[in-house]
C-alpha cells in the first residue's frame, strides 16, 4: 500500500519544486487531496503566453483539493532565493517533511560546455 489516498500525508509538508504546472503540479494536487501541506517553488508567477499555469493558479488547485499551499516565485539557481523560499515554508508550516525535485531548466550546451 502507498502512502497516498490513506490520510499518511495529512498535515505533512511537501515542497515541490517546479510545481506551477505539467508533473510537478499533478504531484502536488495528489498529496493535496491526501491532506498534504504544499509548497510550489516555481519560477512563473506571471501568465506565459504560450504555457499554462503559475504558482498563483496550481496554488488554487492545491486548495481544491483539499491542501493548504504557500505559492513561492523561486529561481532555484539563485541560492539565496532558495534559502529564502524554505525559511518561508518553515515559518508557514513549522517544518519540512519531503522535498519533491521536479524542476528543470534547459541548457543547450553540449555535454562538456555543461
Amino acid at each position: 500500500m502507498g502512502l497516498l489516498n490513506t490520510g499518511a500525508l495529512a498535515g505533512k509538508t511537501i515542497f515541490i519544486t517546479g510545481g506551477s504546472r505539467g508533473i510537478g503540479k499533478a504531484i502536488a494536487v495528489k498529496v493535496a487531496k491526501d491532506g498534504a501541506n504544499v509548497v510550489i517553488a516555481a519560477k512563473t508567477a506571471e501568465k506565459h503566453p504560450k504555457l499554462e499555469g503559475t504558482i498563483y493558479t496550481a496554488a488554487e488547485e492545491v486548495e481544491a483539493a483539499g491542501g493548504k499551499c504557500l505559492p513561492i516565485q523561486c529561481d532555484l539557481r539563485d541560492e539565496a532565493q532558495v534559502r529564502a523560499a524554505i525559511d518561508a515554508a518553515v515559518k508557514r508550516f513549522g517544518g519540512l517533511d519531503a522535498l519533491v525535485n521536479n524542476a528543470s531548466a534547459i541548457s543547450l550546451t553540449g555535454t562538456e560546455a555543461t
